[in-house]
C-alpha cells in the first residue's frame, strides 16, 4: 500500500481493516503515517504533549485493533474519522480526570454512537465535496476558472473581469451567475453531460 498519493480513502480503509483482520501488522506503520498527524495537532492544540498524542494515539489504534480482530467492527465511515474522534474522546476523558489512569473500559455506548455519528456527518459532507469537485470539473473553463477565482480564491468581480478579458465587472458577474446555474445543474443531476 505504500507509495500511493492519490488512492481511494474508502478503498484504502477497507485495505487496512483487511490487513489488520489477517493479522498483517505492518498495516500499523502505515496507519501510523496517514492518520497520526491530525492526532498529534489535536492534542497539541489542546494543552497536551507529543507524547500524550502518541499514548492516545496507540490507545486508539489497539481500540480498533481489538475490534477488529474480535469481528465486531464494521467501517461505517472513514478511518481517519473513526480514530479521530476515539482519539478525542480518551483526550477529553484524560482532561476531565488528570490525576486519574485511563481505562479503555470507560468507552460507553454514548461515545461509541456519537464516533459512527460524527464519522456519518463527515463521510456525508465528504460525498458532497467529491460531488461538487465532479460538478465543477464538468464545467471546463471559462466558468470553472470564474468561480475558482471567486469562490475559492475571493477574488472580486473586477479583478475576475480583467483576468477573464471581460469588459466590465458586470459581464463577468453575468457569466458567473450562468456558470453558477451549470454548475448546480451538474451537481444536482451528475448525469448530465
Amino acid at each position: 500500500m505504500s507509495g500511493e498519493k492519490k488512492v481511494n480513502t474508502k478503498e484504502f480503509d477497507r485495505q487496512i481493516v483487511r490487513a489488520i483482520s489477517k493479522g498483517e501488522y505492518s498495516v500499523l506503520n502505515e496507519v501510523y503515517e496517514h492518520y497520526f498527524p491530525a492526532i498529534r495537532y489535536m492534542v497539541l492544540q489542546n494543552n497536551g504533549s507529543q507524547d500524550a498524542a502518541k499514548d492516545i494515539f496507540q490507545e486508539a489504534v489497539l481500540l480498533l485493533y481489538d475490534k477488529i480482530k474480535k469481528g465486531d467492527f464494521v467501517l461505517k465511515s472513514k478511518l481517519q474519522t473513526y480514530l479521530y474522534a476515539v482519539c478525542r474522546n480518551i483526550w477529553l476523558k484524560q482532561l476531565r480526570d488528570q490525576n486519574t489512569a485511563y481505562n479503555t473500559s470507560d468507552i460507553t455506548e454514548f461515545e461509541n454512537e456519537l464516533v459512527d455519528e460524527n464519522a456519518t456527518e463527515e463521510d456525508n459532507r465528504q460525498e458532497e465535496f467529491e460531488r461538487m469537485e465532479s460538478a465543477l470539473n464538468k464545467l471546463g473553463n471559462p466558468c470553472r476558472g470564474i468561480l475558482t477565482h471567486f469562490y475559492i480564491k475571493g477574488k472580486s468581480m473586477k479583478e475576475i473581469s480583467e483576468y477573464f478579458g471581460y469588459t466590465n465587472a458586470s459581464n463577468a458577474k453575468n457569466q458567473k451567475y450562468k456558470c453558477l446555474q451549470r454548475l448546480k445543474k451538474h451537481f444536482f443531476n451528475p448525469s448530465s453531460e
